[in-house]
């Protein structure tokens, strides 16, 4: 083949890629952070001596819901509570799919009410909800990629609510162990652009994993986008995907370069004052797969 010929099958490649990426609509659950601040330092984005801001947080937040509902997204609601600060933060609320709920058990005292709180609400829509015997946090460490969840442990969730998700929802379970505390949550460190799955199906930061985990990563997703230091340090890869729009960090400008190489569709949102307490776009973002 010709130089040229290579050239005109790369470029019909990077169209044919462009034009298969199809959205899904999604529906997710969301928590207007009407009592945000940093009053404790459960990770290490959260200083207490920083001032926050609940009103800019309320009107960031609110531009994340604004993009949701433009992009066809149905978004469920759940109320805040006073006193529950990272409440927000609705990801880490559980899981769910096929119509199980997957409670949370958080690993710090200071969200351990948010568990409770979440399930009501999971049992008020008709969830069967599975109370956990592990500790876990939800969607913030369980992400799923075609019929496979990969589950994040080594600071919040313990590989023990592995075993009970494997058995949960009868699906392959595979572990994934995070090893830079700044990346506490698999969503921190671990984004999901096509829940269909393939091979550029997912991003990631690979220096926030051990070697097996990466490992791991590698074989299963040999055209991953990977992050660059920079864009993790805004909580780029902290994102929501519908299969074709990716709702990323604004700065997290490299990474929506290589978003739209794979042919997805980046849509930045500024979320810098919930980033104080360690949360973007997908900690605010719990998908309920009724």
């Amino acid at each position: 083949m010709t130089v040229v010929e290579d050239r005109e099958t790369l470029l019909d490649t990077e169209v044919e890629a462009l034009e298969e990426r199809v959205a899904t609509p999604k529906t997710v659950l969301m928590c207007r952070p009407e009592h945000f601040t940093v009053s404790y330092r459960i990770n290490p984005w959260m200083e207490p001596a920083n001032p926050t801001d609940t009103g800019v947080a309320l009107r960031q937040w609110q531009s994340l819901y604004d993009t949701y509902q433009r992009l066809g997204f149905h978004v469920e609601l759940i109320e805040p509570i006073v006193g529950l600060p990272d409440m927000v933060y609705a990801a880490n609320g559980g899981f769910v799919l096929d119509g199980i709920a997957y409670g949370a058990r958080f690993h710090y005292a200071e969200r351990g009410p948010e568990g409770p709180a979440y399930s009501e609400w999971f049992a008020a829509r008709g969830l069967r909800v599975v109370e956990p015997v592990s500790v876990n946090e939800g969607e913030g460490d369980f992400l799923k990629v075609g019929e496979t969840i990969f589950a994040g442990t080594g600071f919040r969730s313990d590989a023990g609510s592995h075993v009970e998700l494997a058995r949960i929802y009868d699906r392959e379970v595979v572990t994934l162990r995070l090893v830079d505390p700044s990346f506490y949550h698999l969503d921190t460190a671990f984004a999901v652009l096509d829940d269909k799955g393939g091979p550029a199906s997912v991003a990631y930061l690979p220096r926030a994993f051990d070697d097996a985990s990466r490992a791991i990563l590698e074989h299963r997703f040999p055209d991953a986008v990977l992050a660059t230091d920079r864009d993790a340090a805004v909580l780029g890869l902290n994102s929501f995907s519908d299969g074709r729009n990716v709702v990323i960090a604004s700065k997290a400008e490299t990474f929506a370069r290589d978003l739209e190489s794979k042919g997805y569709v980046p849509h930045g949102v500024d979320l810098s004052e919930l980033l104080l307490g360690g949360g973007g776009v997908k900690c605010c973002t719990l998908e309920l797969r009724w």
